[in-house]
């Protein structure tokens, strides 16, 4: 068990949640993730980014979106609560050192993940240049976070009420175009959104990761539900990854077997809100 030690919301369905986790928080380094369960007996194990860790404390941080039935039923978990089943840190981490010049760009809730891996590259000595964009001036998380890490700091909104009215890949394309041209891009976001800052990034040759969030079951492996090309050669997320050479990554098969489970994930959470529903008016 790992008891709720913090909650807060930072925007429409985005959640901040402090974990209980002296161990995890021992051992994580900046790109690992944790798998965690609401509910033991038919819950779902569903993987998030740690995006902090306090040593002294004894705690993890974690960021979060309400999508499904597992992060609404999360959401709904209060301070002093305990979360049943966490298990981490998982994934390869972040290949850390001084590159030069990074860039580092994050599109929606992947500005989170994004978060130790570029306190991590600015504490080994590079020259970060933070971008972040999302829908819209609500949806933008740690903007103060990443103003506080960042060399150079950038922020877009697709419909222009704050920062730049512009895509993330815009002022990436910028920063390819400098002269000396970054050394490093990491982009952390929506499938499309790192496609794109890979094809941005391509044709000047800069070194992009890109960090993929696929289907998991156990995180160990075994299932082979978060297989991706990479390359030619099949890959697992969990293990493999969670980053991977952007201009290798096959995002069209990868989106594809994302999308093949909306459909059965949308029932399940409209059944999940229809029964939450019918529990609260009988209470009434």
């Amino acid at each position: 068990m790992s008891k709720i030690l913090f909650k807060k919301r930072l925007s429409q369905d985005v959640y901040l949640m402090r974990l209980e986790a002296p161990l995890i928080a021992e051992e994580r380094e900046a790109g690992q993730f944790i798998m965690l369960q609401v509910d033991n007996d038919y819950g779902e194990r569903i993987p998030l980014t740690i995006a902090d860790a306090d040593k002294e404390e004894g705690s993890i941080t974690i960021i979060f979106q309400v999508v499904g039935k597992s992060t609404d039923e999360l959401s709904k978990m209060v301070e002093g609560d305990n979360v049943p089943t966490l298990v981490g840190p998982l994934g390869t981490p972040t290949h850390i050192e001084n590159f030069g010049r990074v860039v580092c760009v994050g599109g929606g809730i992947g500005v989170a993940p994004l978060h130790p891996i570029a306190q991590a590259l600015k504490n080994a000595g590079n020259h970060v240049t933070i971008i972040i964009g999302a829908r819209n001036k609500e949806l933008i998380i740690l903007e103060e976070e990443m103003k506080a890490i960042a060399d150079e700091f950038i922020v877009c909104t697709d419909d222009g009420s704050y920062g730049r009215k512009d895509l993330v890949t815009a002022p990436l394309k910028e920063e390819c175009e400098k002269s000396p041209k970054p050394d490093l891009a990491i982009a952390i976001g929506p499938p499309v959104m790192m496609k794109f800052c890979a094809l941005t990034t391509k044709p000047y040759d800069v070194h992009t990761l890109v960090s993929l969030n696929t289907i998991m079951v156990d995180g160990t492996g075994m299932c082979g539900g978060c297989r991706v090309d990479v390359g030619g050669v099949v890959k697992f997320v969990c293990v493999d990854g969670p980053e991977f050479d952007g201009h290798k990554v096959d995002f069209d098969n990868m989106i594809s077997r994302l999308n093949s489970y909306k459909a059965i994930e949308r029932k399940d959470h409209d059944c999940h809100l229809e029964k939450a529903a019918n529990e609260k008016e009988g209470q009434l």
